[in-house]
């Protein structure tokens, strides 16, 4: 049975096209992967099947009575709630229906026998709802959600605006599950989760037995989850049987194949033209030319895709730093309350560091310290000499409106435009992403942004806070090329141990240190 059609789909931005007549079919049951790179429009499809955003031609059409649940890379909560009243936020359509069989019940001391049998029917009915969404053990099931993600260690009662990135995600995650949609829509869920939590969502996926689509660019998770895939590309959406491997086996088979028949279509057009071109001012030929120029002009010509910029990252560097980068005497980081035991440990020259651990333990909140944007607690952080510091952070400051060129330009005044474009364009970004505001791009664009802002500036120490989050696949290798190439000194927050694997001199658990565990 068919959950969602969609029709002859076709979007755009200004003059930037991301979808020509595109259609899609979600069943019954489908786990469902949609993957390609940053800016092809993965969200933009989310946004226009969840009704966020009107498509400029097509149809969305879901079936009757589908509660759809949708986690984006944007989701807000309300200011003032507690983490526990967002979960049970989650069964509001259940609170709904238990006011409605209150109210039923007050008015059967006075209803007839005839209105009376409808009323009993109608109770029924809702009691049967009441009991398939587990709305007398609601508080268990928010305790088990709230246990499962790690909610229950930072506090069910804390109030949501306290909370770091990754935690925000987890709440509305937790909510999302509880509501148990038709379907699930997940665009990049396992941004800011770490690792146990990312594996837990894993298994919780494996056993779903509705249908979900899932955006990520974690392409183990996505391997262990899904079994179709839809690929986008060039305004194109192509649909895959089997898993991400699969899927790229069978799209490097049909990319070679396409590429072998466009050079023997290629090397044809070039023998008629020229047979045309030699012959077609001859009477004796005239009629051979004539014949071939036919040919060439009913002939359906194979076009290629244009090949898409792939990032180029590569690090300015600086003059090398002292020995010691930084130490930490008895520093205590927090904010109204402690965060940590007091920490005593430095970097030397030349380390790459790895900070793991659970989301809102101190990892981004260490970083500020040593950089002084927050200050300690307690205790002090000494930097070593002749330091050039690099700071890429999580997320883009909200509300900026401007465009990716002038966000470069503030940076680089002395840049001529060339410089800029081609800067931006090294980072993988097209030109008509180089002209657009920066709050319109996706996540792994606004990332690459920001990346081009720290590889244009010599540094000889890197402090990276989630680099990797919403990137895709080749960004991702190529940032972690030019990571391993760098010959400065780096501490880098990070989820992904297939990321940092040979890269990392040393990998810090944070809960070792952490108050929040």
């Amino acid at each position: 049975m068919s959950i969602l059609n969609v029709e002859h789909l076709s979007h755009g931005f200004g003059d930037r096209a991301i979808f020509q007549d595109v259609s899609f079919r979600l069943l019954k049951g489908e786990h469902i992967g949609l993957v390609g790179a940053n800016g092809e429009g993965k969200s933009t499809f989310m946004n226009i099947i969840t009704g966020k955003l009107m498509p400029d031609e097509g149809k969305v059409e879901w079936s009757k009575h589908v509660r759809v649940g949708y986690l984006d890379q944007h989701s807000v909560l309300e200011k003032g709630m507690t983490i526990r009243q967002v979960l049970k936020s989650a069964f509001a359509f259940l609170f709904e229906m238990e006011e409605q069989m209150n109210q039923i019940c007050d008015r059967m001391g006075e209803a007839s026998e005839e209105e009376m049998t409808e009323m009993m029917e109608e109770l029924g009915t809702i009691q049967d709802l009441l009991m398939a969404h587990d709305f007398y053990i609601i508080d268990a099931k928010v305790e088990e959600v709230g246990r499962a993600l790690g909610l229950q260690e930072i506090g069910l009662e804390k109030n949501v605006t306290e909370l770091s990135g990754g935690q925000r995600t987890k709440v509305l995650l937790g909510k999302l599950l509880l509501e148990k949609p038709d379907i699930l829509l997940l665009d990049e869920p396992t941004n800011y989760l770490d690792v146990q939590h990312i594996e837990w969502l894993k298994r919780y996926l494996q056993e779903y037995e509705n249908a979900f689509i899932l955006i990520s660019h974690d392409i183990p998770f996505v391997n262990s989850v899904v079994n179709l895939i839809y690929h986008m590309e060039n305004q194109r959406l192509d649909r895959y049987v089997g898993n991400y491997d699969k899927f790229k086996e069978v799209y490097e088979v049909k990319k070679a194949q396409l590429e072998a028949a466009y050079k023997k279509q290629q090397q044809e057009i070039a023998e008629l033209e020229d047979f045309v071109a030699r012959n077609k001012a001859r009477v004796a030929t005239r009629n051979m030319a004539m014949s071939r120029q036919k040919k060439l002009d009913k002939m359906d010509v194979i076009e290629l895709a244009r090949e898409k910029p792939k990032p180029e990252f590569h690090f300015q560097e600086a003059r090398s730093a002292g020995k010691t980068i930084f130490e930490t005497k008895n520093l205590v980081i927090g904010y109204d309350e402690a965060l940590s035991k007091p920490l005593n440990f430095s970097m030397e020259r030349g380390e790459k560091v790895v900070l793991k651990g659970a989301n809102g333990i101190g990892k981004t909140t260490l970083l500020k310290s040593i950089l002084g944007l927050t200050p300690a607690l307690e205790g002090s952080v000494e930097l070593g000499d002749y330091l050039e510091i690099g700071y890429f952070e999580q997320e883009m400051v909200p509300g900026n409106t401007t465009t990716c060129i002038e966000e470069i330009w503030k940076e680089f005044p002395s840049y001529t435009q060339y410089q800029v474009r081609s800067a931006l364009a090294k980072c993988g970004l097209t030109t008509k992403h180089i002209e657009s505001q920066v709050r319109v791009l996706s996540g792994g664009e606004q990332a690459k942004v920001r990346l081009c802002k720290l590889i244009n500036r010599p540094t000889n120490v890197l402090l990276l806070d989630e680099p990797t989050n919403h990137l895709d696949v080749e960004a991702k290798e190529e940032l972690k090329r030019a990571l391993m190439a760098y010959k400065g000194t780096i501490l880098l927050i990070c989820h992904e141990p297939e990321f940092y694997e040979g890269l990392a001199t040393k990998v810090m658990d944070c809960s070792e240190w952490s108050l929040r565990i």
